[in-house]
């Protein structure tokens, strides 16, 4: 009997916890909002003058665009920006790793002491593409924000790093935890693979992010952000 008490509180107390914390967090219930480079509109209005020998710049002559395809991703991002969040099916939260190093005194047990952190990894997700690959060619764009496939130089890294927002939803769809990963850029996209067989599958595009580092918005800067709804919160980003 006094075992089946022990369990039975064990049980209640168990019941009691998670009625007070509101239950686990499922893993499907997320959501992602994701921001090309913020200079966009700078990029899309400066013009690079040419220049003759000398130094001098050359008069009569029509200057180019700062970054060629800054007004594309522009109006890409307008089109596309909340399409693209919507369609994220997968997405991995990024990690934090404490790197240390061995020190000893004497014959003495050594200890591993902190030295340093860092973000390790990539953010990889995948997202559902419409019948006109438009995700895709999103992703396109903003990789020939870093660098030109005609000319095939690197651009400043200013003008192609974003953002990357990543909530954790309760059932009612309000945001309970959420993580801003800095400096994103889509390092690689995966190719897709085709076959007959597949007539029932919706083709996903697979996408690897780069980020400098990210940090709890819940915890840091988005007190407010605590049990807001999601489509509130894409209804205001977007001016809808």
């Amino acid at each position: 009997m006094a075992t089946l008490k022990r369990t039975t509180s064990a049980i209640q107390n168990f019941i009691t916890s998670m009625n007070k914390s509101g239950g686990y967090a499922r893993t499907s219930k997320y959501a992602v909002v994701i921001t090309p480079p913020t200079s966009l509109a700078q990029l899309a209005s400066e013009r690079i003058e040419p220049v003759v020998e000398g130094g001098r710049f050359e008069q009569g002559f029509p200057s180019s665009p700062a970054n060629p395809n800054a007004s594309t991703m522009q109006s890409l991002y307008k089109q596309l920006g909340q399409q693209v969040n919507l369609h994220c099916n997968t997405v991995s939260m990024p990690g934090h790793d404490l790197q240390a190093q061995d020190m000893k005194h004497g014959s003495a047990p050594g200890r591993q002491i902190v030295t340093s952190h860092d973000y390790a990894g990539t953010i990889n997700a995948s997202f559902y593409l419409d019948s006109h690959m438009r995700e895709r060619h999103f992703f396109e764009m903003w990789q020939k924000m870093a660098v030109s496939t005609t000319t095939h130089k690197a651009n400043y890294y200013d003008d192609y790093i974003g953002t990357m927002e990543i909530f954790q939803l309760d059932g009612q769809g309000e945001i309970t935890y959420g993580i801003k990963a800095t400096e994103v850029y889509p390092t690689t996209m995966a190719g897709i693979e085709y076959a007959y067989a597949n007539s029932n599958q919706i083709a996903t595009q697979a996408v690897s992010f780069e980020y400098r580092q990210w940090y709890n918005m819940t915890a840091d800067t988005i007190a407010g952000y605590k049990g807001v709804n999601l489509f509130d919160l894409e209804f205001k980003r977007y001016g809808i």
